[in-house]
C-alpha cells in the first residue's frame, strides 16, 4: 500500500473530466479501426524502450528530486533495469505468447477441434504510484501494449517531477490515440477510475484501491489491484542469523523501506533478540556508514509521510516497546531533512499501529515466537500479505510453511527478489490485491483468453437433439455411465 496524497502535479494543469473522456473516446475509436497486430506491438515496445533511454537522465534527476534525495544507482537498479528487461523479455516472447494454443477437445464432442485465442481487450487504464514511479507506472504498460491494447496512463501526483517526465516521454513516442498520459491529483484519479475502461490496473493503498474498485464496478470494468499490507519474514532457529539479517536489512532499506514488498515485520525465535540487534547494527553500518550525508540513503518522500512514521515510533515507545535506532555515524536528524534512520522495534504489542498499519519506511518490528507453528499462526491471524519470506534450508519445513500460509508471493532465504522473476506471477491476495502481472501472466491479464471450438461437417451431437425417443434415452444413459467412471 501507499500513503495517499492530495494535490496537483507541479507545473502541469490537471486534466479535466471532459478532456479525460475525450482522450478515452479517441482511443476507443482508434482501437475499433484496427487493433495493433504483433508487428505493431513489437514496434511500440521498442519505441517505449528508446524513449525511456532518451529521457533516462531526466528521470534519474526527477525521481531524486521528488524524494528529496535518492541515489541514481538505486533508480537504475530497481526501476530502469527492470523496465528495460521487462521490455526485452516481452519482445523476445511475444510471438509465442500471441500464438493460438491448441487444446484437446472433450471426448464426447469428437471430432471437433478446440483452441485458445488471445485477443486485446481494447482501452486499458494504468494508475501508477510514487514509490517506484518508473517501474510501477511503465511496467504494466509494457504488458498492456504486448497484449495489443491502447493505454491511458496516470502517474502519481506525489512524484510531480517524475510525472512530468513520464508524460513528456509518452508524448514523444506515441500518438495520444494509442498511448496517452494524464496528470493530476485525487480528483483526476477519481474521474480516471470512473471511465469505462476494458481493464483498469491500479497500484496504491488499500483505501484508494477500494474507491477505484467501487468506481470501476459501475462500468463492470475488470480491475487488477496491486496493494501491499504487512509482509512477514519468519527466521527459523537453524538458519544462520547473520546471513538472514544481512538479507533482511538490505531488502528493508532499499528506498528507505518505501517498497510494497519490503519485509514489514520479523518473526524471530525467542532469545535471539540481542543477536539480531547486534547483526543489524553491523549490517547497517556496512551498507550506510552515514545517513544524513550519504546520497545512497533515500529520504522519506514528504513531510506528511515522515511525520506519520515518527508517530508510529512515538506510539511504540509510549506503549513500552523497546525501540532501537541505528545511527552508525551518530548524526543529528531533523524533520526538514526527512532522513529517518533504520529503527528496530522489539516485542511490540499486537494492537500497536506499527503492527496494524503497513509501515512503508525503515522501521522493522521484531516479534518473537516459541515454535514454528506459533509463527505461522501469527501470520495467519492477520490479513493475507503481498509477500512472505521464510529463512530455512530444511525442505520439509519450507513445504510446511508454504502449505500452511497464503500470500501474494514468496521468497525463500531472501526477500524482495521474487518480484524480479519474469516467469512468476506477481500479485496480491485478499487485502493485498487481486490479479497478476509480469511476463506472460501480465500479457494474459490484459488479454481476452477466448475459447474457440470448430465443428466439422459431420458431428454426433446431432444425436442429442429432440425428439427424445428410446434411442436418445439409451445414448444419454450411456454417457452418464461413462462420465461416472473413476479414473
Amino acid at each position: 500500500g501507499r500513503v495517499p496524497h492530495h494535490g496537483h502535479v507541479r507545473g502541469q494543469a490537471a486534466v479535466t473530466a471532459e478532456a479525460l473522456r475525450a482522450a478515452f473516446d479517441a482511443q476507443r475509436e482508434a482501437f475499433a479501426a484496427g487493433a495493433p497486430d504483433v508487428a505493431r506491438r513489437l514496434e511500440a515496445l521498442a519505441l517505449l524502450r528508446d524513449g525511456l533511454r532518451a529521457r533516462q537522465g531526466e528521470l534519474l534527476e526527477a525521481v531524486s528530486d521528488d524524494f528529496g534525495g535518492r541515489a541514481f544507482e538505486e533508480t537504475r537498479m530497481l526501476e530502469l533495469f527492470p523496465v528495460y528487461d521487462r521490455i526485452r523479455h516481452a519482445r523476445g516472447h511475444l510471438r509465442e505468447w500471441a500464438r493460438r494454443r491448441r487444446v484437446r477437445s472433450s471426448w464426447f464432442l469428437w471430432p471437433s477441434r478446440a483452441f485458445i485465442q488471445y485477443q486485446p481487450l481494447g482501452v486499458v487504464g494504468v494508475m501508477g504510484v510514487w514509490n517506484y514511479p518508473i517501474l510501477l507506472t511503465l511496467g504494466p504498460v509494457v504488458e498492456a501494449l504486448a497484449a495489443g491494447n491502447h493505454v491511458i496512463v496516470k502517474p502519481s501526483e506525489i512524484g510531480p517531477r517524475s510525472a512530468e517526465v513520464l508524460a513528456a516521454l509518452i508524448a514523444d513516442v506515441f500518438p495520444p490515440a494509442y498511448v496517452h498520459c494524464v496528470t493530476g491529483g485525487p480528483d483526476v484519479g477519481a474521474a480516471f477510475s470512473a471511465l469505462p475502461f476494458d481493464h483498469l490496473f491500479f497500484t496504491g493503498s488499500a483505501r484508494v484501491g477500494r474507491l477505484v474498485l467501487r468506481a470501476a464496478a459501475a462500468n463492470l470494468t475488470p480491475v487488477t489491484l496491486e496493494m501491499g499490507g504487512k509482509s512477514p519474514a519468519i527466521v527459523h532457529g537453524s538458519y544462520p542469523l547473520g546471513r538472514a539479517v544481512e538479507r533482511l536489512m538490505a531488502g528493508k532499506l532499499y528506498n528507505a523501506g518505501q517498497t510494497c514488498v519490503a519485509p514489514d515485520y520479523v518473526l524471530l525465535p525467542e532469545g535471539r533478540e540481542a543477536e539480531f540487534e547486534a547483526a543489524a547494527r553491523r549490517v547497517v553500518a556496512a551498507l550506510y556508514p552515514s545517513l544524513v550525508a550519504n546520497p545512497d540513503y533515500t529520504r522519506i518522500v514528504n513531510r506528511r509521510h515522515y511525520d506519520r512514521l515518527r508517530g508510529l515510533l512515538d506510539d511504540a515507545e509510549s506503549s513500552g516497546a523497546r525501540v532501537v535506532t541505528i545511527n552508525p555515524a551518530g548524526e543529528p536528524f531533523t524533520a526538514e531533512q526527512r532522513v529517518l534512520p533504520p529503527v528496530l522495534v522489539f516485542d511490540p504489542a499486537a494492537d500497536l499501529a506499527v503492527m496494524q498499519e503497513e509501515i512503508f519506511g525503515p522501521i522493522l518490528p521484531v516479534v518473537t515466537y516459541a515454535s514454528l507453528d506459533d509463527a505461522i499462526d501469527f501470520v495467519n491471524a492477520r490479513p493475507r500479505p503481498l509477500a512472505l519470506y521464510y529463512f530455512d534450508e530444511d525442505e520439509r519445513r519450507v513445504d510446511h510453511v508454504l502449505a500452511r500460509t497464503l500470500s501474494g508471493g514468496v521468497t525463500i532465504n531472501d526477500c524482495v527478489y521474487h518480484l524480479a522473476q519474469h516467469n512468476l506471477p506477481f500479485g496480491g491476495v485478499g487485502a493485498s490485491g487481486m490479479g497478476h502481472h509480469h511476463g506472460f501472466n501480465g500479457f494474459e491479464t490484459f488479454s481476452k483468453k477466448r475459447g474457440v471450438m470448430v465443428q466439422p461437417r459431420w458431428t454426433p451431437t446431432a444425436w442429442l437433439r429432440p425428439p427424445y425417443d428410446g434411442r436418445h434415452a439409451r445414448l444419454v444413459r450411456g454417457l452418464l455411465r461413462l462420465s461416472l467412471r473413476s479414473r
